[in-house]
């Protein structure tokens, strides 16, 4: 007897926790952990920039596998697959301690979110899309600022009781098992709604096209530099272990709403608008986080970042979508690569940058360049009126 599958609400509830585990914490949890690894472990900031460029390498590598044909009909197991690999990546991390090993699990850790990231929504996306519920992919979304919220609530605990990193780790990966179990019984046995198969046609060589790949690649070096060492920045500054804790749950929060706010800024205003004022606004926050001083400038680019990053990614894709329609599958390969370059080279330049000046002084004023240059450059591609 064939089973009834979850509410549509209750499928993107599950979406949503997928993505706290396996972005929130499994990708991000990285961020606030990483200035106690630098201290204990007398990491430099060009072995942390490497350390997290291997789990973007990682994403990039699972993204593009993930959208390969083999991967039909078993996205839900793939999925659960990806959400257990990056519960025992994390306890793997807190057992760790040479850059080679850790370089080897972020990069697998990076593999497993893509996985979870790319089959998840192909299951919840397509119960939506028949239920007509697209206005649920929004709390899918919020997923990530979930996790990220999670897992600073957990360090503002951790640092509480003066535990070292690996308890961070070992937490986070305790934490990522309960939500394995959540996801599974919310979603059941539910898969992906098979829509039609068949070759895409190549991508329409037009120049909004290229101008929103370059865009987006410049988004993806810009946004992570201050996703990656925020928390050490304000380490750095001296702000204390519990206001490090804040400013990042101040950037997971400020993350939960954000696609649903600004899918609503896109429709009043047109995509194009809303991508280059969230890149606007994400530029005053990453140089906040350095030039502003004292407990404002970390919790406004905390607030900036958070309110911005999630959404611009989202509104990235849809622009993208809308340019190449007849190719979903092509161009999110594409624009996920580009994004995923970014997102690799960004915390390289970053932590050479920052080891050779001594702060994150030049490498946040760069990255909030490269960030308006994205600006600039999708408005340039934006359809011009007749």
């Amino acid at each position: 007897m064939k089973t009834a599958s979850p509410s549509p609400l209750r499928l993107a509830l599950a979406g949503m926790l997928a993505m706290a585990v396996a972005m929130g914490i499994g990708r991000f949890v990285y961020t606030p952990i990483l200035p106690g690894m630098m201290e204990e472990l007398h990491l430099s900031p060009a072995d942390a920039g490497w350390i997290a460029s291997a789990n973007y390498l990682g994403y990039l590598v699972g993204a593009f596998a993930a959208a390969g044909g083999w991967a039909h009909g078993r996205e839900r197991m793939l999925m659960f697959a990806g959400l257990a690999a990056s519960a025992l990546l994390a306890a793997l991390m807190g057992l760790g301690d040479t850059i080679a090993v850790f370089l080897a699990i972020r990069f697998l850790a990076g593999l497993a979110s893509a996985f979870v990231m790319v089959f998840m929504a192909s299951i919840v996306f397509s119960h939506l899309a028949v239920a007509g519920r697209g206005d649920l992919k929004a709390l899918h979304f919020g997923g990530v600022g979930l996790g990220i919220a999670i897992s600073s609530a957990l360090m503002a605990v951790l640092v509480s009781g003066h535990a070292g990193w690996p308890a961070g780790w070992l937490w986070a990966a305790a934490i990522s098992a309960l939500g394995l179990v959540a996801v599974a019984l919310l979603a059941g046995t539910t898969s992906t709604i098979n829509g039609a198969e068949g070759r895409e046609p190549a991508l329409p060589k037009h120049r909004s096209l290229l101008k929103m790949i370059v865009a987006y690649g410049l988004f993806g070096f810009g946004y992570v530099v201050t996703a990656t060492f925020l928390v050490a920045i304000v380490r750095q500054g001296g702000g204390g272990r519990v206001f490090e804790a804040m400013v990042w749950m101040v950037t997971g929060l400020a993350g939960v709403p954000s696609v649903w706010l600004w899918q609503k800024v896109a429709e009043r205003f047109g995509l194009y608008p809303a991508y280059v004022l969230a890149c606007l606004i994400e530029v005053v926050g990453v140089a906040a986080s350095v030039v502003v001083g004292g407990y404002v400038g970390p919790l406004l680019a905390g607030v900036l970042l958070g309110g911005t990053f999630i959404a611009i990614t989202a509104l990235g894709l849809q622009a993208a979508r809308q340019l190449a329609p007849q190719a979903p599958r092509r161009i999110f390969a594409l624009m996920t690569a580009a994004f995923g370059l970014g997102q690799i080279i960004g915390p390289i330049a970053a932590g050479l940058l920052a080891q050779a000046s001594g702060n994150y002084v030049s490498a946040s004023i760069m990255a909030a360049v490269v960030l308006l240059v994205s600006a600039v450059v999708a408005w340039s591609a934006a359809p011009k009126s007749p």
